[in-house]
């Protein structure tokens, strides 16, 4: 009977099962930081010894204007039978070595490299960071947010000066550039919405309008 075979599900299959670059290998990653590590690559003979036969039976019968197909195929046919087989042994040999690069948490239950496992808790730096590191982090995660509400309670001191009543048009409808709320369109100089009201007073203006019709001033 098989043994079974255990291991996370952090692995891709290189195996190769036919040709002469047939064989055996399995890439394992790290749950944390997704670095990968391979396993030694174990040529599988029985596929090589197939294809050395085919090629051979061919050759064989192509000097007596013959094919040897069949021969060739009942060859590929044994060696699959014991691929599977193989394949497994394989598979258990690589998972023994990869436990000696990778660690199994048993907080998370996740597999992690050497370099994301905290030896001196036992545990994977995901469930058990480095108190450094955090203490680093966590300093400039303060920073950051102290200057944040600066930034913001200065942009609050600037708004007093920012009329938001003002109409604004943001796409030109001359040329169809973005205006960023000028008076002007910066690329081809229409003169936008901010027109259509007085700057003193905020009374709409008539088009053509020199003066404001209500205050008097200047357009």
């Amino acid at each position: 009977m098989t043994a079974e075979i255990y291991f996370s599900n952090n692995y891709r299959d290189l195996c190769e099962e036919h040709g002469t670059g047939a064989g055996f290998q399995f890439e394992f990653s790290c749950h944390r930081c997704q670095d990968t590590w391979r396993s030694p690559f174990e040529a599988y003979q029985g596929a090589r010894m197939a294809s050395w036969v085919g090629k051979g039976v061919n050759a064989a019968w192509g000097l007596l204007g013959r094919t040897g197909s069949g021969v060739s195929s009942a060859a590929d046919g044994l060696a699959g039978a014991g691929y599977g087989h193989a394949r497994d042994a394989a598979f258990r040999r690589a998972i023994d070595t990869a436990r000696t690069h990778f660690n199994r948490c048993p907080r998370c239950t996740g597999y992690v490299c050497n370099r994301c496992w905290n030896a001196g808790q036992g545990i994977c730096l995901t469930c058990a960071p480095d108190t450094a590191a955090e203490a680093v982090a966590a300093r400039r995660r303060g920073l950051n947010d102290a200057v944040a509400e600066r930034s913001y309670a200065a942009g609050q001191s600037d708004a007093a000066s920012f009329d938001s009543a003002a109409p604004r048009q943001l796409v030109c409808p001359q040329c169809g550039q973005e205006t960023h709320g000028s008076a002007f369109c910066p690329s081809c100089g229409t003169r936008l919405n901010a027109q259509d009201t007085c700057a003193s007073c905020r009374a709409a203006l008539p088009a053509g309008a020199a003066f404001c019709p209500d205050c008097g001033t200047r357009r």
